[in-house]
């Protein structure tokens, strides 16, 4: 108990240091995790300022040929196959985020099946000894000592009755 207790305060200031023995990668503090979580938030919203600007630049400049007075039927024939072509690729798009988010469901599935499952029955494990550790001290410990302690006072009552001790 003690090398655990002295193990956990001396390790406590190395963990940038320490690795993780399975993988071979280094263990990430909170403040890393919370540094790459901004990074990822900024780069995902970064890109998302990229597409709607650019599909704002297409429908502004889509716009723009239909109602020039110019604009003959050959050219908006070629801006229809330029948003069909669009809306391929947004389609496409779609379709990898959709990919992307059942591999998540899947990877969340795995970890409730294969790491929050045996917490949860090692903690009913758990649970249960100190169930049982309760009825056994409640049987063998607080029953006794509670009929002693009836005995006792009764036994104190009985003298204080005849007289021999004072209250």
């Amino acid at each position: 108990m003690l090398m655990y207790n002295k193990y956990m305060t001396t390790s406590s200031h190395k963990s940038q240091q320490l690795t993780d023995s399975r993988s071979g990668k280094k263990e990430q503090t909170p403040a890393d995790r919370k540094a790459q979580r901004r990074q990822r938030t900024i780069l995902v919203f970064a890109s998302l300022i990229v597409i709607v600007s650019l599909v704002g630049v297409g429908v502004v400049a889509g716009l723009f040929y239909l109602f020039n007075p110019n604009t003959t039927l050959d050219q908006v024939a070629r801006i229809r196959d330029i948003f069909i072509i669009v809306m391929a690729l947004e389609s496409l798009l779609i379709g990898v985020s959709l990919i992307v988010l059942i591999i998540q469901f899947a990877s969340l599935i795995n970890l409730l099946q294969n790491e929050i499952r045996p917490i949860l029955e090692a903690a009913d494990e758990t649970i249960k000894h100190l169930r049982g550790t309760a009825e056994f001290l409640g049987e063998n410990v607080i029953k006794p000592v509670m009929k002693l302690s009836s005995y006792l006072a009764g036994i104190q009552r009985m003298l204080e009755l005849l007289g021999l001790k004072k209250k």
